[in-house]
């Protein structure tokens, strides 16, 4: 039977009251599901994060497993995160938010103690693929400063500010009656107090033993059983740490004055020894040069050698500027580690969990601010572990995201293959030490990467198949300019205080391998993948001026031709008459500033050598017009059929063939508009004020076109012979007298050609606003400026290209044949359309241009448009045609064999008359639209918010049907159904609370979505009810059955005279019986979610009845038997009574009164 799930219902509910109309047909049309039979349904959706991956974000503190060979991080916003081997990655987090300052494993028990800097320690049951929290204490009246637990002990240390020792059984997270207070632990004569507890530790060799240290230089030797101290050890300066010989004869001290002493625990007055590893040693025997504190130090003995002593710190004052370093002295060497960050925490892992055995070191891990580096100590020069995790993620800040789930198997050992190459030499040979858990055994098999763009305009991809995160591959985009070695030497032309290549879009196509970026500095580059390496001799670019906003336009003359083909200029149409692309108008940089015609980055000039995989096809930079910035790129798209890449911003947009290396088409957002069009903007001066239309979308937001997604491995490539509109082409200079919408912009690259377009131009007048260089999200939606200012005025009646979408469509209305097209998206909510034609000749696009023309609005929406998608009669997704991929590196034969092998026919849908067979499927920032063609009718329309508004939206794929999927900056993620936009999911997540999250967000196809949730770290969520109820399955586990390596032998002799390790039974000292209770005001006793998962698993169903049935009977039985020994013992007790009562009155029955 099904049951019947009310959440659903409630967040259909949600979805319909939090838009003012829903998915309503337009009259005349027919309703949802009469058109295409949909499948999805509300109960497929379901949300829950899924893996964190990346490094921990301001981390604070780090504790190991040495057999279960985990290792745990805590950080300063209160999240745990815990590793394993390769894969084996693990998330959860305290709801404080406070930061963890200590971590304590209960060593192979799977349990974890966190202690926070709000004073509360929690046990983490790590037995369940989900930790949860089984106890938590809160301390009322101290403040927690150090814990510790020994190894195999239930009994958990804890120092506090005021120098005090509490004690907590962590099986029951209750506090024992027996402390150690400060004034009992130092010197009677002692006046002042000694500050902190900054450690706590056991002698290996006597578990009775305690030692305590203090702040203020004091540590002392603490007597369990007796409870006195046996030895207090006294210097100068402040303590940071303490660490033992396995002995337990002997104890080593770090200073915050640089130095290290070395005690003997039955020599309390002096230290056996005083050194400053980093300390300038002065001739004449006086007492070295104070250094920095050594926060921590390490005393680690070896069976057949010297110790090795590790510590932080230390390092002379006169190092200004010098990294933190990590010191290794092993006998008489002394190693100085430079780490790229500061250090956090580090801990040397051994080869046995006992105290009370020699060591045996062979890694240290440390904890940096920004990385984790684990050291070889078993090799010369200690080198580093090659990290299996994927902490290199924010290597250089992340700009934006990309998110391909169901790719083309063949990619990732592809780009595996060509990554491979790029790894760094030098590290240990040996396999990587912190090798616990076991991976997940989920059924999720499909494909998925993801691409980051980053600051440094370095791009990676990454393998994210399983719910697991692998580099694949990395590009620097930055090699193909020239780099600037100084200060001094920066360029003028720069828009962008710093990352001037930083990555700002991009587009990828997994089945053409073509990759697209653009960056800040207004440049974009297109890449081809080979497997072979390659040297360019000159890197090859085309310079783009792209004009401003016009002051001033003369009504076109409506009798004009309202869809003339523009066909592109002799010199692009012939590359071997055109002048070559280097050749440019040259710019001008006059003493004054004004800077014409220049780009903000310099190409390189050299031969650029090109390993393999993705290597640069064409660099398109725009430049510099009349002395202001280009703008920033906004949207970009290709297309491998044709060899096009479009890319727009707020002047316009521009069509490059990288194939022929020519501009083909340079149009200002206006120029789109047909003089008939109804939305079209009759552009005026910024002085004249007029109120804004639509909502205006910033040049960063979030609005990348849904062909960023993965396309299926099936989609239908299209053929290069596509028939011409049939058009005549008119005259360019009669076209511009009869006032034509298109205005042909040429390429900077013929002097003559910018002349003829200057006679073909209205009268101009530049009114541009600089570029903000660190936009990466919406300006400021919520309120749009009202002011009078030119350049408020200017700024928000600007119209910029949000989403390209390239198609095979009807690009006039009621056609009966279906041609490519381009949609065109705005920030104002327009969606225009223009026809490609291409001569006919297939192969002989070398020699016959594209060409192009204006088709008017196809529809307008409330806020910018953010994805556009094209859907056939039946509701499957049509995917952009796109060229198989063949390495262009290849010799010719294996080029043909490649294309032969793997060309898939176009097939061009028809439509018979007046009969619909294909939905355009249109969201912005606001609403959604499903438009049908070629009737070009608005059939469903929803309006996704009307107080917030949509900061991605994404066609996707979910259970072989397709949905929008759209995320708001109020935090609700919701997905709408296709074609009829009915609401499926409205959930609330995440309010945005950092552009960060704006700018990474994105969908991806079969309920996947992943965003930058920290700098470092990225969090990934899915939206599928599948994939949440397997997700126990495919999460890895951290526990795994380990036996506890043997205590070490004590010997015969050590046997016999007692010479060996002295045991504890801590129950006797520490328990109720003999401690007494506790001060309940100390601590409040908190119990966790964790301890009762156990029940909440088997509460549904049959099972859960009878275990509550179960639980019920133990519970009452053992009432029962309670009860019935309470009423025993009062009938004995009243017994008792009844006999002694007797007693009294048989002695005193015959006595007189003053015989008593």
């Amino acid at each position: 039977m099904k049951k019947f799930n009310i959440r659903k219902v409630l967040d259909g509910l949600t979805a319909a009251s939090s838009s003012s109309s829903s998915a309503t047909a337009q009259p005349g049309t027919p309703r949802e599901n009469d058109v295409v039979q949909e499948t999805l349904q509300s109960e497929h959706f379901q949300l829950c994060k899924t893996v964190r991956h990346g490094f921990p974000y301001q981390p604070s503190s780090m504790a190991y497993d040495p057999v279960q060979k985990i290792l745990a991080v805590g950080t300063q916003t209160g999240a745990l995160r815990l590793f394993g081997r390769a894969g084996v990655e693990c998330y959860c987090q305290h709801e404080s938010g406070a930061a963890v300052i200590q971590l304590q494993f209960l060593i192979n028990e799977g349990a974890l103690v966190s202690a926070l800097a709000d004073d509360s320690i929690h046990l983490w049951n790590l037995r369940q693929k989900i930790p949860a929290i089984l106890h938590s204490l809160k301390f009322n009246r101290e403040r927690i400063t150090y814990c510790h637990l020994p190894f195999q002990s239930k009994w958990l240390y804890i120092g506090t500010e005021r120098g005090n020792i509490h004690i907590v059984n962590v099986e029951s997270f209750t506090l024992s009656g027996y402390v150690i207070m400060w004034n009992k632990a130092i010197e009677l004569s002692t006046k002042t107090h000694p500050g902190p507890v900054v450690h706590i530790s056991d002698n290996p060799m006597d578990e009775g033993k305690l030692l305590i240290g203090f702040e203020c230089g004091v540590v002392v030797l603490w007597d369990l059983k007796s409870k006195k101290a046996d030895y207090r050890y006294n210097y100068d300066e402040a303590i940071h740490s303490v660490a033992w010989h396995h002995e337990g004869k002997q104890f080593v001290c770090s200073h915050s004055d640089g130095t290290l002493t070395t005690w003997n625990i039955r020599a309390p007055a002096k230290p056996a020894q005083i050194i400053t590893p980093h300390g300038k040693q002065p001739k004449d025997g006086k007492k070295p040069e104070p250094c920095k504190p050594i926060l921590k130090v390490e005393y680690k003995t070896t069976r057949a050698g010297d110790p090795f002593m590790v510590l932080s710190g230390g390092l002379s004052y006169d190092t200004v500027g010098r990294r933190a370093c990590l010191t290794v002295m092993h006998g008489k060497s002394t190693a100085v580690l430079e780490m790229d960050y500061p250090i956090v925490d580090f801990i040397t892992l051994c080869e046995t969990p006992y105290p009370n055995d020699f060591q045996e070191p062979y890694a240290v891990v440390v904890l940096l601010e920004k990385d984790l580096v684990v050291i070889d100590l078993g090799q010369i020069g200690y080198p580093i572990f090659e990290s299996p995790y994927p902490l290199s993620i924010h290597e250089s800040p992340v700009t934006c995201c990309e998110y391909f789930a169901d790719c083309p198997s063949e990619l990732i050992p592809a780009l595996y293959s060509v990554g491979s190459r790029q790894k760094r030499q030098g590290y240990s040979k040996k396999e990587w030490p912190i090798s616990g858990g076991n991976w997940g055994q989920g059924t999720q098999t499909y494909p998925e990467i993801i691409i980051t763009g980053h600051a440094d305009g370095s791009i990676k991809f990454w393998d994210a198949s399983a719910l697991m995160l692998q580099v694949l591959y990395k590009l620097k985009t930055a090699k193909v300019f020239e780099r600037a070695r100084g200060k001094e030497e920066k360029p003028s032309t720069d828009i962008v205080d710093e990352d001037p290549f930083a990555i700002q879009t991009l587009f990828w196509c997994p089945e053409s391998r073509m990759l697209c970026v653009a960056g800040v500095s207004a440049h974009v580059i297109i890449y081809r993948f080979s497997k072979q390496e390659a040297t360019t001799e000159v890197v090859q670019l085309l310079e783009v001026r792209m004009q401003c906003e016009f002051s001033e336009v003369d009504s076109p003359d409506p009798g004009g031709e309202q869809t003339p083909t523009l066909p592109t200029s002799a010199a692009s149409s012939s590359p071997q008459e055109a002048e070559p692309p280097n050749q440019l108008t040259a710019g001008v940089n006059s003493s004054e500033g004004s800077r014409d015609n220049i780009p903000c980055l310099q190409v390189r000039s050299s031969p650029l050598k090109q390993s393999p995989g993705y290597q640069v096809e064409l660099v398109v930079q725009l430049v510099w017009v009349s002395g202001e910035p280009p703008q920033q790129i906004t949207s970009l798209a290709v297309n491998s059929s044709f060899g096009l890449v479009v890319f727009g911003n707020s002047n316009g947009l521009a069509v490059v063939d990288y194939v022929q290396k020519t501009l083909l088409l340079n149009l200002g957002t206006w120029e789109l508009y047909s003089p008939s069009d109804p939305c079209q903007r009759q552009l005026r001066s910024p002085r004249k004020p007029r109120q804004p239309s639509g909502g205006f979308c910033d040049s960063n937001d979030g609005s990348n076109n849904s062909e960023d997604r993965c396309k299926s491995p099936t989609s239908a490539k299209m053929s290069r012979k596509i028939s011409s509109s049939g058009e005549q082409k008119p005259d360019l200079e009669d076209r511009s007298r009869r006032g034509s919408p298109w205005l042909c912009k040429w390429p900077a690259g013929s002097m003559k050609n910018g002349k003829l377009a200057a006679r073909m131009t209205q009268k101009l007048n530049v009114h541009r606003t600089k570029s903000d260089p660190h936009r990466y999200g919406k300006d400021n939606a919520f309120t749009r400026s009202r002011s009078s200012s030119v350049t408020s005025i200017d700024r928000e009646s600007r119209e910029a290209i949000s989403s390209f979408y390239f198609c095979e469509s009807f690009p006039r209305k009621s056609g009966s044949l279906a041609s490519p097209c381009l949609l065109v998206g705005t920030t104002q909510g327009s969606v225009t359309v223009v026809a490609l034609s291409l001569q006919p000749g297939g192969d002989q696009k070398l020699q016959q241009p594209l060409s192009f023309a204006s088709c008017g609005t196809l529809v307008q929406l409330k806020g910018g448009i953010l994805t556009m998608a094209l859907l056939d009669a039946a509701g499957t997704l049509l995917p952009p045609s796109c060229e198989a991929w063949y390495d262009p590196n290849a010799s010719d034969e294996e080029k043909e064999k490649e294309k032969t092998r793997r060309r898939r026919p176009a097939t061009p849908p028809s439509s018979q008359e007046g009969q619909d067979s294909q939905f355009a499927v249109l969201c912005s920032d606001k609403q959604a639209k499903v438009v049908a063609m070629p009737s070009q009718t608005s059939i469903y329309k929803h309006n996704i918010t009307e107080t917030s508004f949509v900061l991605r939206a994404d066609v996707v794929q979910m259970t072989g049907a397709y949905c929008i999927a759209c995320f708001c900056a109020n935090g609700h993620i919701m997905t709408l159904s296709l074609p009829s936009l009915r609401p499926l999911l409205d959930f609330n997540y995440l309010p945005l609370t950092d552009m960060r999250i704006a700018r990474t967000f994105c969908f991806s196809n079969l309920g996947q979505a992943l965003y930058m949730t920290s700098p470092t770290e990225i969090q990934r969520i899915t939206y599928s009810q599948e994939t949440c109820d397997n997700l126990q399955e495919m999460l890895s586990e951290l526990f795994t059955p380990v036996e506890t390596p043997e205590a070490p032998n004590r010997g015969f002799f050590k046997g016999l005279f007692g010479g060996g390790a002295q045991s504890l039974d801590r129950e006797d000292l520490f328990g109720e019986t003999a401690a007494g209770k506790a001060s309940r005001s100390l601590a409040q006793h908190i119990p966790g979610p964790g301890s009762m998962e156990g029940m909440k698993g088997a509460a549904s169903g049959v099972v859960g009845d009878l275990a509550r049935a179960r639980v019920a009977l133990d519970e009452r039985g053992q009432k029962l038997g309670e009860l019935e020994e309470r009423t025993a013992a009062m009938m004995a007790s009243a017994e008792s009574f009844s006999k002694h009562a007797h007693n009294m009155m048989v002695k005193y029955k015959d006595k007189k009164w003053y015989q008593l």
